[in-house]
Parts: structure tokens; sequence; C-alpha cells
């Protein structure tokens, strides 16, 4: 599961000078508990000094489409909505899906879309797409003690 995350804390301007800002961020956790631990563990090695995490909600996305790109330096929120025909009223019935994109352009957004989709049967349109205020993205990583077999005994 996804969940967004804001953190509110003092960081430095290229001014020099120290401004309370909030930013959002997403991490993939089982349950709030753990989304609240893995944002605090992840932004401490980021943020020097006290930081809050001032919200914490399930994210409206189930799936993210990651960028290898440099210039993937956004987050685009992307409603897809699944074409698909009702055999008994033979009507056209749209599913709406949102997912996270990351890009470096609106452009290159769809673009990702497109792949992503691409291997798809389905029948789709991007319904709307806009650019989100997401930081940065932490997907789970398994850490070396996760690696090893469970003790049988």
């Amino acid at each position: 599961m996804w969940f967004e995350c804001r953190i509110k804390y003092e960081k430095m301007q290229e001014d020099g000078i120290e401004k309370k800002v909030t930013e959002t961020y997403t991490v993939d956790a089982l349950s709030f508990t753990e989304a609240e631990q893995r944002i605090m563990e992840e932004m401490s090695s980021y943020i020097s000094g006290e930081f809050e995490v001032s919200d914490l909600k399930k994210a409206p996305y189930k799936e993210i489409f990651f960028s290898d790109s440099e210039l993937a330096d956004r987050w685009y929120k992307a409603k897809l909505q699944f074409i698909t025909i009702d055999e008994k009223t033979e009507k056209e019935k749209r599913s709406s899906v949102n997912y996270l994109v990351q890009a470096g352009s609106f452009g290159s957004a769809l673009k990702n879309i497109e792949e992503a989709m691409g291997g798809t049967m389905i029948d789709y349109v991007v319904a709307a797409m806009n650019e989100t205020t997401i930081m940065d993205v932490f997907e789970y990583q398994k850490k070396e003690a996760d690696d090893k077999p469970e003790f049988e005994g």
C-alpha cells in the first residue's frame, strides 16, 4: 500500500535563511504505523534537526510508474478510465483508476503511461493528469537481514 506523508521542518533556503516548510512524500508500507516509521527513517538521513510527520493518509493511487530518466524529477497523478462493454446491455462502461507517474514534464508523463499500458489489451483513456507536490517516493527495499532464511526447526 502507498501512503502520502507530509513532513514539517526548518529548511535552509538558497539565501541562507531557514524557513519552516511542509513537503509531501510517498512511502510503501503495510500500515499507518509502518508508514510513519519508514518516513521518519528515510527523512532522518536528509534532514538535520527536528521534523514532524504532520499528516499521514492512504494514497489515492494503487500503482506507481517509475522512470529511469535523470530528468524525471516530478510526480504526476494520472486518472485512467478503463473501457469495457457490458455484454448484457452492450453499453460502454468506464472504471477509473489513479496512478502516480514519475516524469520530467507533462508530455513525458503521458509517454510513460503509454509505455506502461502498452502491454495491456484493455482500452483506456487518460481522463486527467496533474502535477503533484510530492517530493519523492520511497519504495520498500528489503534489508540484508530480511534475506536470511528463517530458522527451521
